[in-house]
């Protein structure tokens, strides 16, 4: 039975209501929206995500966790105040959501969960499929501009390249990007996992006893692959889980992912509130 202690309880969340000032598509069925909320995008962490839900309506009853992909200051000022989700049109909320003009209010609580580690490392790969590009910006401009990694690269995989989301912002925010499809449509014709595994091996008989850290979102099945990539060569690996969410501040127990303990046997944990990131070592994936 899983414990009730979590590291991470939404004690300082903010819930606010505000505006779209932007939604907009930006690749097959992937939007981007943003809305001012100061309050939760001063506090904001790489790797941490918000709550939505459309106000005033009870369908879905329930809010979606999105991650935070990136914060913006305020007009005239240097403080945050604006924050930018990134998410998939797919169900009961995602589809109105995305037909929502510029205007439209929603109610958002966060920042929930914990963030990425900022240990220091020389490099920092983020390895991502499908719509886990989204809490990879966030962190790997916060490694380059407070120089807690020296390089940043994304390996960003997808079924074919209309699916691919944000490439541009990757590039301008400093990071290698290297893209692969299932179709060949985009880069490599590979998956994210095989496109790593060259990677790791090139930089480590390049540069042997290179610190890398790797970052890994995106389907379940990709990021254990991941996992076995990064123990297979001791590499750092951590994990950003997309399991669903419905309440995202410990209360459901929707959301839970298997933890193996301090004594090797595993137990249930809660996604939100002990999560989002994990080290890839702490999961059991069976």
């Amino acid at each position: 039975m899983a414990t009730l202690h979590a590291k991470h309880y939404a004690d300082a969340i903010e819930h606010v209501e505000c505006s779209l000032l932007v939604n907009q598509q930006v690749a097959e069925n992937t939007f981007l929206l943003r809305v001012h909320a100061p309050a939760i995008a001063a506090t904001a962490k790489p790797g941490q995500f918000v709550m939505i839900r459309l106000a005033g309506l009870d369908a879905p009853l329930i809010g979606r966790a999105f991650a935070i992909y990136d914060v913006h200051p305020a007009p005239g000022s240097n403080d945050a105040g604006s924050i930018d989700l990134i998410y998939l049109r797919k169900g009961a909320l995602t589809r109105p959501l995305s037909d929502a003009p510029v205007g439209t209010k929603v109610s958002l609580w966060g920042p929930l969960g914990n963030a990425f580690r900022n240990d220091p490392c020389e490099r920092l790969i983020m390895a991502v499929g499908g719509i886990g590009q989204t809490p990879m910006l966030m962190v790997g401009r916060d490694a380059l501009t407070t120089g807690w990694a020296r390089h940043a690269e994304i390996i960003y995989g997808a079924r074919r390249a209309s699916l691919l989301a944000g490439v541009d912002d990757f590039r301008s925010a400093g990071f290698d990007v290297t893209t692969c499809t299932d179709d060949g449509s985009e880069g490599q014709r590979a998956l994210v996992p095989d496109v790593l595994a060259q990677r790791l091996d090139d930089l480590q008989q390049q540069s042997p006893g290179i610190k890398i850290r790797v970052l890994t979102c995106g389907p379940e099945i990709m990021m254990q692959k991941v996992a076995e990539v990064g123990a297979a060569r001791d590499v750092d690996v951590q994990v950003s889980m997309e399991t669903p969410m419905a309440c995202g501040i410990g209360i459901c127990f929707s959301c839970v992912a298997k933890v193996i303990q301090a004594d090797g046997q595993w137990d249930y944990k809660r996604t939100c509130v002990d999560g989002p990131i994990f080290d890839a070592e702490q999961l059991h994936w069976s």
